[in-house]
């Protein structure tokens, strides 16, 4: 990532990013915002933003810091994938491969971060194609890895040809609602080709709407479905949440099934839209051993794959036992 571009995220004020978030401050003037704390309840707001200097500070628990340390606590993300979703906000697409926790950066709470010599050589994605075809090894990783019924999926899905600092990539696409994609590859990556978006689908349908955090939830719904009745909606990051309910509010939805991660940025969002006067059935109760529900649907699949194979083994070892019995009255016969 330039620098340029980090100190372009850094500088973007906190009091919009709350605000985006649908938080006001109890107390403002020309210098701080005063808020209830975002990162937990409270009565009596102990939450300070500085908006000369643009840094934050929760009294409460002694903590602060920039915009990045507040978007890595509010969506429960890592320095990498904080970084890529405020560049979104501020209007340019930095590249955000995943990084493993061993590779994650160094950052302090005055917002001076460091970032590692392979992060540094990235640049924005250029999206070069866009098929309907996925290649065989996206379309194994989905069938083998994550159990998803191919013939359902594939009308949402397209393969998307990206550049990054002049090499090339594949991934898989996932439309949002702003000509945008979610990309997902058969490793680690996870990412977006801007402008990030939600994603309605079956807009024709009843409520209540299923919502699902991310694509691969959605497309684990249809797989375990037989026949969907219900809209649907992709948020495609709990950052969405405003937009989520602006979309909602727009088209006079008031029911929701929630398919949310059981994680505290799941929790929280949860917990925002039922705030925002929906009714909201956290259907998560549903899966709550498990991460998120295509996590739950693959556990699903793989318990009847091993119930499958041992009916048919028992049943090669009872044709076994009767093939002796037979033999053994042969015998006797003669």
């Amino acid at each position: 990532m330039k620098e340029e571009d980090l100190s372009l995220i850094k500088r973007y004020p906190i009091v919009a990013y709350l605000e985006r978030k649908g938080i006001k401050p109890v107390r403002r003037t020309p210098a701080y915002a005063l808020y209830r704390s975002p990162l937990r309840e409270e009565t009596h707001p102990s939450f300070k933003v500085d908006t000369e200097k643009n840094l934050w500070i929760d009294y409460a628990e002694g903590r602060g810091g920039s915009i990045i340390d507040l978007c890595m606590r509010l969506e429960n993300c890592t320095l990498s994938e904080a970084i890529c979703r405020l560049g979104q906000t501020t209007s340019f697409d930095t590249a955000c491969n995943n990084v493993e926790p061993s590779k994650e950066k160094a950052y302090s709470s005055n917002g001076s971060i460091r970032l590692p010599k392979e992060e540094m050589a990235n640049g924005a994605r250029r999206l070069i194609d866009v098929s309907d075809t996925l290649p065989s090894h996206l379309q194994e990783y989905l069938t083998k890895v994550r159990c998803i019924n191919l013939e359902k999926a594939i009308p949402f899905l397209k393969s998307i040809s990206y550049e990054v600092r002049g090499r090339r990539y594949e991934a898989i696409g996932f439309a949002n609602l702003s000509g945008g994609y979610e990309l997902r590859d058969d490793k680690t990556f996870k990412g977006t080709i801007a402008p990030k978006d939600i994603t309605p689908i079956f807009e024709n349908k009843a409520q209540p709407v299923c919502l699902f955090e991310g694509f691969m939830d959605f497309l684990s719904f249809l797989s375990m479905k037989e026949e969907v009745n219900n809209q649907c909606l992709v948020m495609n990051s709990v950052s969405n949440v405003t937009r989520t309910v602006d979309y909602l509010n727009a088209h006079n939805l008031t029911h929701i099934r929630a398919f949310l991660d059981n994680d505290d940025a799941g929790r929280r969002a949860t917990q925002e839209l039922i705030k925002a006067g929906f009714k909201v059935e956290d259907m998560s109760v549903h899966y709550g051993d498990f991460k998120d529900l295509n996590e739950y649907h693959v556990s699903c699949v793989r318990e009847k794959e091993k119930m499958k194979v041992q009916e048919q083994t028992r049943m090669s070892v009872t044709e076994q036992n009767q093939n002796k019995k037979s033999k053994l009255v042969k015998l006797k016969i003669r």
